[in-house]
C-alpha cells in the first residue's frame, strides 16, 4: 500500500470515528451511567481472554477444517465458494484485531479500544457482504454505541 492510500485510508477511518461518535455520544437517547461504563471497561478484557480461551479450540478446529472443506465448498457455485473463503478471511482478521487488542485492554490504552473499534468495522463488512443486513443494523448499532460509550475510559 503506498503512503497516499495509507493516509487516505486513515482519514477515512478517523472521519467515520468522528461521525459515529457524535451519533453514539451526542445523538443517541441516553448515555450509560459513569459505574457501568467503568464496570465495562474492567471487564471487557476479561471477557476477551475468556472468549479466547474458550474459542481457542474451536477456532483451530475451524481452520484446520477449513483447509479440508474450502474446496468442496466450490462445489456448491462461486458465490458460495467466495462466500466461505471471505468469511475465513475477515474471522482470522477480527480474531487477531482481538488478540493483539487485549494487553492494551488491560492497560486501558487508547490503540486497544481503536483495535476493537477495527474488528466490529471488519465484522459489519462481513455480515454486508453475507447480505445479513439484521446484523450489521442491530449488531453494529449495539457494539458501536457501547464501545463509544465506554471511549473516555481509554487514553493515549
Amino acid at each position: 500500500m503506498t503512503k497516499t492510500n495509507q493516509n487516505s485510508l486513515t482519514d477515512t477511518l478517523k472521519s467515520l470515528e468522528l461521525e459515529i461518535e457524535k451519533l453514539a455520544l451526542h445523538k443517541s437517547l441516553f448515555a450509560l451511567p459513569d459505574s457501568l461504563k467503568e464496570l465495562l471497561v474492567k471487564l471487557s478484557p476479561w471477557f476477551a481472554v475468556i472468549s479466547m480461551v474458550i474459542l481457542l479450540p474451536i477456532i483451530l478446529a475451524a481452520f484446520g477444517l477449513s483447509v479440508i472443506v474450502l474446496p468442496f465448498s466450490y462445489l456448491g457455485g462461486l458465490h458460495m465458494g467466495l462466500s466461505y473463503t471471505i468469511g475465513l478471511v475477515f474471522s482470522f482478521g477480527m480474531i487477531v484485531l482481538e488478540l493483539m487488542a487485549i494487553p492494551g485492554l488491560f492497560k486501558r490504552q487508547e490503540k486497544a479500544w481503536r483495535l476493537i473499534f477495527y474488528s466490529i468495522l471488519l465484522s459489519l463488512v462481513q455480515q454486508l457482504l453475507s447480505f445479513n443486513l439484521g446484523g450489521v443494523i442491530i449488531g453494529g448499532a449495539i457494539s458501536l454505541y457501547l464501545l463509544f460509550q465506554v471511549k473516555s475510559k481509554y487514553t493515549k
